[in-house]
């Protein structure tokens, strides 16, 4: 009982903090919420038009529903963006209450005191970002997936339809779940569903919108890949250069040979991917077990997509949190130290954003070196977790903990 009332009140302190702290730490860590969340939904409720379905978007769809229902706190509060921070915190609870069970586990224990210590570590951006509604979702399906795979599938794939990123985690569960066909159809069911709405609405000309607006993006300044311009940037290189971009709303770079890096980067990312998930494949059939298979493939396949990506937006060190949770779960020993590299990525990323932000936009060298640290600790995780797919073994875990 102590555990737990502990346990509470630290959710309570850190989400009343980090809420808190966006309204205090300098380049507006909340500032999509007001500026384009609230206009988004507003638009909606005024005949404005709906996001994804009169336009494209740069969201999938279901993304506008959170968007939505923070009005319902905010209605209370008086303020958009604190309705917000309390739409966060009631899910996060929701999948922080099922994470800790009874208190009985101490991978539970051990996977909720690291979800608090990155969140407190991440800051801000964690939570006033659309990211911040699907990090739970992927929580409670990584949480749900071998004991109700269905169930689980269509949280992972409601997670996706509101931030694409956890479809790598619905990608690993396909490999790593003996029941992959009720991953499959509970995956394709939730699709079918919300396609179907955005079809019957008239939206069928935007239904993609989220993939195809992505297509011609440049590179973000924080994207691992953009460190040799912003580099350039700094020391005055001959064309590299920092820039916004009026239409994404978001800093990038350019300088010699940028085009052909950009053209690169989308197939490399599938290219990347797809051989973490050959890994995967090559280790099940060698007879790695679920406990041991899916954290370390679904952390892999994660960090593909932060590392590998021309977009390195902050708030995509959430999507950390859920594989690193689960893994702590099943075995707390094995996962302490990728946690503790995970909160330091997530600590050096609060300084990157918002903390140190107009020494990237405009290069200076503290912190130019902090990004550049950050990325090398992604990269270093990258590493580990593949050289750890590479070398799973077929025996299963002596601490093994998916019950409450």
């Amino acid at each position: 009982m102590t555990n737990r009332v502990l346990l509470w009140a630290a959710f309570v302190l850190v989400h009343a903090g980090v809420a808190l702290l966006g309204f205090v730490l300098p380049n507006e860590p909340m500032g999509d919420v007001y500026r384009v969340y609230e206009p988004w939904s507003r638009a909606v409720f005024s005949g404005g038009g709906i996001v994804g379905v009169t336009q494209d978007w740069v969201y999938p769809q279901l993304a506008l529903l959170p968007m939505l229902l923070a009005h319902l706190p905010a209605g209370l509060l008086g303020d958009y963006t604190a309705g917000w921070a309390v739409l966060v915190t009631l899910v996060d609870a929701v999948a922080f209450a099922v994470l800790i069970g009874r208190v009985r586990s101490r991978g539970r224990v051990a996977g909720a005191v690291f979800w608090l210590a990155a969140i407190v570590c991440l800051g801000p951006v964690g939570m006033y970002r659309i990211d911040a509604i699907s990090v739970p979702l992927a929580i409670l399906g990584c949480l749900w997936l071998l004991r109700r795979p269905g169930l689980a599938a269509a949280l992972l794939a409601a997670a996706t339809w509101i931030k694409v990123w956890p479809a790598a985690l619905l990608a690993a569960a396909v490999v790593a779940v003996r029941r992959r066909a009720t991953v499959i159809a509970a995956a394709a069911l939730v699709s079918v569903a919300v396609l179907g709405a955005v079809v019957a609405g008239g939206g069928a000309d935007h239904a993609l919108g989220f993939v195809t607006g992505q297509t011609g993006r440049g590179l973000q300044v924080e994207a691992p890949v953009s460190a040799p311009y912003v580099w350039g940037a700094l020391l005055g290189s001959d064309g590299s250069a920092v820039y916004y971009d009026q239409g994404l709303l978001t800093f990038q770079v350019t300088g010699p040979h940028v085009d052909l890096v950009i053209a690169a980067m989308t197939p490399l990312l599938a290219a990347s991917a797809a051989a973490v998930l050959l890994i995967g494949v090559w280790r099940l059939r060698r007879g790695a077990p679920f406990v041991r298979l899916f954290p370390v493939l679904a952390l892999a396949l994660v960090l593909v997509l932060i590392v590998v990506n021309k977009v390195g937006s902050p708030q995509f060190h959430t999507w950390l949190f859920a594989p690193v949770v689960l893994g702590l779960v099943i075995d707390r020993r094995r996962w302490a130290a990728p946690a503790a590299l995970a909160c330091v990525a997530a600590a050096l990323t609060q300084l990157v954003y918002p903390v140190l932000y107009g020494g990237i936009v405009t290069p200076a060298i503290l912190a130019v070196v902090v990004l550049t640290l950050r990325n090398l600790v992604l990269v270093a995780l990258l590493v580990w977790m593949v050289v750890r797919l590479v070398r799973l073994p077929a025996s299963v875990p002596t601490t093994v903990s998916l019950t409450p």
